[in-house]
């Protein structure tokens, strides 16, 4: 019997002239607006104990623009997010009811969702995307349109498959219209080795990702330079409000800062997770093991350390992120307690005398290395149970660039630790007797 797995095309659309382009960024702010106003009278009924089920008819609002079909999907997404909502509750799960996607002081977010029926992508030498326009847009722009707006897709989707609902949005960090297609393609057509390896990721925030695989494998995501550019921006906005009258409490200025700290963070995470995740998947991993910050963060909290991971990095949101992202490529999240992963060695098991200095490491067995990297190995270890990690390769650095991350050369031996020197692992997985370095 075949077995159908999703996955999701990502690529980028154009306008064909400024006029489309205006069309499209009406089409997508008209999405907002019906998100925004649904959710309002959404969150009002649920705080006010009432059913958040018994709304005004916002597709009647919204059709002249959207067309009947997108702006219920829109509608249906929101019920989707409202849905899950309920069941995190339910859950016992401490979460806040959905929120709205920008407002229109601020500037609102980009967004829409497109029925699988509704659109046309066509690849090739000419690939393009075709999308429904409602009448009133027609009219207003008046020129060519019959049913559709084209727009010309950049890149080349990976999957072939039954479309699914097409998420298309404004990045507007990259100035880029981008979109998601979800696709359910057989098994029988995929393009990577059966997935049975593992993965653990310790999550940080002077390096917010460091992971291992059970094939030996390792990258780091640096992120001092993003927690600096976030720390100016909100000191920034302290002195701004620090000049505010009396009885002020924003500005025009201060919520345009927030509104930029917030999407410069958001933009960096999902490149972030869709680098590891497609690293992951061409290294044939199944199941990603993350470590749980809530015991960390209860010993050893301070006023940085919350900054850092519950204001710059979101955890919650990147491990949100992770789990659909890693739902695409059929790759699976578990969220495990990561105690004593940071003290202990990755080599000898030690954790009474071992020290760490920034990023380094170092055990009196010998062992120096980097930090992060090491107790995403232990980590790994703990979770991989009787499955064999790998001899560990030389580690892949990555930086950001406010667009991508990218692969770093590789640092002079007098810079880095000495990982190599003192990786005493055999090549059967097995750690080698340890003397004295």
């Amino acid at each position: 019997m075949s077995v159908v797995v999703r996955r999701t095309n990502t690529f980028a659309v154009r306008a064909l002239s400024k006029q489309d382009e205006q069309l499209l960024q009406e089409l997508l702010d008209a999405s907002a607006s019906l998100w925004n106003e649904l959710t309002y009278e959404r969150r009002q009924n649920f705080f006010d104990g009432e059913s958040v089920w018994d709304t005004a008819d916002y597709r009647k609002q919204y059709v002249g623009i959207l067309g009947s079909a997108t702006a219920q999907q829109v509608i249906r997404k929101n019920s989707e997010a409202w849905r899950s909502f309920f069941a995190a509750r339910e859950d016992g799960e401490d979460t806040a009811p959905p929120g709205y996607w920008g407002n229109e002081d601020k500037g609102r977010e980009l967004r829409t969702y497109i029925r699988n029926d509704q659109y046309t992508l066509e690849t090739g030498e000419r690939s393009r995307l075709e999308i429904p326009v409602g009448q009133d847009l027609k009219d207003e722009y008046g020129f060519g349109y019959h049913d559709r707006l084209r727009l010309e897709v950049a890149g080349d989707p990976k999957w072939e498959g039954e479309q699914g609902r097409l998420e298309l949005y404004y990045d507007e960090m990259d100035d880029t219209f981008r979109a998601f297609q979800p696709v359910t393609v057989p098994d029988s057509r995929r393009d990577s080795p059966v997935a049975e390896e593992s993965a653990a990721l310790d999550v940080g925030a002077n390096n917010l990702v460091a992971c291992t695989t059970t094939t030996g494998q390792q990258y780091l995501y640096g992120g001092r330079d993003l927690f600096a550019r976030f720390r100016e921006t909100t000191e920034e906005i302290a002195r701004l409000q620090f000049k505010l009258c009396e009885g002020q409490y924003s500005s025009r200025r201060i919520r345009r800062l927030y509104r930029k700290r917030t999407r410069r963070r958001d933009h960096a995470q999902d490149a972030l997770v869709r680098d590891l995740v497609e690293r992951l998947y061409d290294e044939g991993v199944e199941t990603v093991y993350v470590g749980d910050l809530t015991d960390v963060l209860s010993a050893h909290w301070s006023a940085e350390v919350n900054e850092k991971t519950h204001q710059f990095w979101a955890y919650r949101s990147f491990i949100d992120r992770l789990a659909t992202t890693a739902e695409e490529y059929g790759i699976r999240v578990g969220v495990e307690s990561e105690a004593y992963t940071t003290a202990e060695c990755p080599v000898c098991g030690e954790r009474d005398d071992t020290e760490r200095d920034g990023d380094v490491f170092r055990c009196p067995c010998g062992y120096e290395g980097h930090a992060d990297l090491g107790a995403s190995r232990v980590f790994l270890e703990q979770q991989a149970g009787e499955s064999e990690v790998g001899s560990m390769a030389r580690p892949v650095r990555l930086k950001w660039d406010d667009h991508n991350w990218s692969e770093l050369p590789h640092s002079p031996e007098r810079a880095r630790p000495n990982e190599e020197r003192t990786n005493r692992s055999t090549g059967d997985g097995k750690l080698a007797s340890v003397g004295t370095a």
